[in-house]
C-alpha cells in the first residue's frame, strides 16, 4: 500500500476552474488549507532591451491529508 504525503500542493490547471480544482482536492482525500497566487512573468524585447512583464496568475492550493 503506498503512502500518501501528509501535504501536497495542489496547481489550478490551465483550463480548469478553481471549483474543478477543490473537486479534484477531496477526490484525492486532502482538504485544502492555504491558497497561494504566484505571479508568471515573461521577458519581453521593447526598444532592443529586454524587460519582465507579468503576464498571468498561477493559484496554488495547499491540502492536507483528511
Amino acid at each position: 500500500m503506498e503512502k500518501k504525503p501528509k501535504k501536497k500542493r495542489f496547481e489550478v490547471q490551465e483550463g480548469e476552474s478553481i471549483s474543478d480544482c477543490l473537486k479534484r482536492i477531496e477526490h484525492e482525500g486532502y482538504t485544502p488549507v492555504r491558497r497561494m497566487e504566484e505571479p508568471v512573468f515573461k521577458e519581453v524585447k521593447k526598444n532592443g532591451k529586454v524587460e519582465i512583464e507579468h503576464c498571468s496568475q498561477k493559484i496554488v492550493f495547499e491540502g492536507r491529508m483528511m
